[in-house]
């Protein structure tokens, strides 16, 4: 059953233009072609990935957020009540007003109380600046050192400068040693950010994130096996181009850089905007999509690969609204860069206004009534007193 579902999926006329196959690809007279099988190496590296991350994150990325001076919130923990976790963990998070009095009257506490409890159960789920810092600096230090190595890989390549020359010979293309490391180590990091998504930084944009992983693993894979090999480490290029910026922007956003976090995002906002909103569907799509179908017949590769390319193309305009708000924010109204997608802590505006309020409580025993936060004294006693 397999064996004939794999001869299915891999049949020649499927990834190929008419009149090529697998045999093209096979290696001769010292030229040597992508294998499929080549792509298991990506699940050590990926492994590998994960083991440096942690080492990374303990060993510079800790004692950098202390250089930075990025300080942790306070964070009150919520009491341990059974009725109000088992609410917590199985029903909602966000309780509405008539499950609150019904919590109160399981639970013997007020409504101010059994909101104050969820508010702060809900801080102790969000992950805590460290974990953001550590996390955005794993990130810029991959996406920059990917950068560099694949504008050194690609800086003397005609097809960086004329991309119709990425389809010259397709199929048959010799990889080469810097194409081979560029894929492999760009698809472990992939894999390993999908292994780990469990543990990372949740933010509103999860599913979208998902989605991204999946298809740019996918896209590499398949570019991989059918020797796209050319626009792929392009597509990669093009996207590393961006990230580094994002994440050193939030590094200094969570150290509280105010300045250079802003100007740093509005850097990354127009990098984002003129690669993945101008190159990528102008220029490269425009190069998959449009020129091949001069040279041959289109088949179901070509549509399957440019398909993810577009499901790409929407998760960058999906971004590219949310950085234009935030951008478009900083600049009218000079209001602090602030990323959209994560969760805030709840901080409590209204924990310091009731715990102003128990001090009012409090003085009120000790001095008498207040007024303004002042106390109010008793003129009204007769002359003869």
């Amino acid at each position: 059953m397999l064996s004939e579902l794999s001869k299915w999926f891999w049949q020649e006329r499927l990834w190929f233009p008419e009149g090529l196959g697998w045999a093209d690809l096979e290696d001769r007279d010292g030229r040597v072609y992508a294998k499929a099988r080549d792509l298991w190496v990506a699940l050590p590296i990926a492994l590998l990935f994960l083991i440096v991350r942690q080492i990374f994150e303990r060993t510079v990325a800790t004692p950098l957020a202390s250089l930075l001076g990025v300080k942790e919130t306070v964070r009150l923990r919520a009491p341990h009540d059974p009725a109000l976790e088992s609410f917590y963990c199985n029903i909602t998070k966000n309780p509405t007003q008539n499950s609150i009095v019904s919590l109160c009257s399981q639970t013997g506490y007020s409504e101010r109380q059994v909101q104050r409890w969820f508010r702060r159960r809900r801080n102790q789920d969000r992950p805590s600046l460290l974990k953001k810092f550590r996390e955005a600096s794993w990130r810029f230090t991959f996406y920059l050192l990917a950068f560099i190595a694949g504008l050194a890989a690609l800086i003397d390549k005609p097809w960086l400068y004329d991309l119709k020359e990425m389809w010259q010979g397709f199929p048959v293309l010799t990889l080469l040693p810097s194409q081979y490391w560029y894929y492999m180590i760009e698809l472990g990091f992939y894999s390993s950010l999908l292994f780990s998504v469990a543990s990372d930084v949740k933010r509103k944009d999860f599913k979208e994130q998902i989605v991204h992983h999946v298809a740019t693993i996918l896209l590499i894979s398949f570019s991989w096996c059918v020797n796209y090999i050319r626009a792929g480490t392009l597509i990669m290029l093009v996207h590393d181009s961006s990230d580094y910026l994002l994440e050193s922007a939030k590094m200094f956003n969570y150290a509280g850089w105010r300045n250079a976090c802003n100007y740093i995002f509005i850097v990354f906002a127009a990098v984002f905007i003129i690669t993945r909103l101008v190159i990528f569907p102008f220029r490269i799509i425009y190069c998959t999509w449009v020129y091949p179908v001069t040279v041959y017949e289109p088949f179901f590769g070509y549509y399957f690969f440019n398909g993810l390319l577009m499901v790409l193309q929407c998760l960058h305009i999906f971004w590219a609204v949310l950085i234009i708000r935030i951008a478009v924010r900083f600049l009218t109204n000079n209001e602090k860069v602030d990323d959209e997608r994560s969760d805030k802590d709840e901080t409590d505006e209204s924990e310091e206004e009731e715990e102003e309020e128990d001090d009012v409580k409090k003085n009120m025993k000790k001095n008498g009534p207040m007024l303004n936060g002042h106390t109010v004294h008793n003129n009204n006693h007769s002359k003869m007193e």
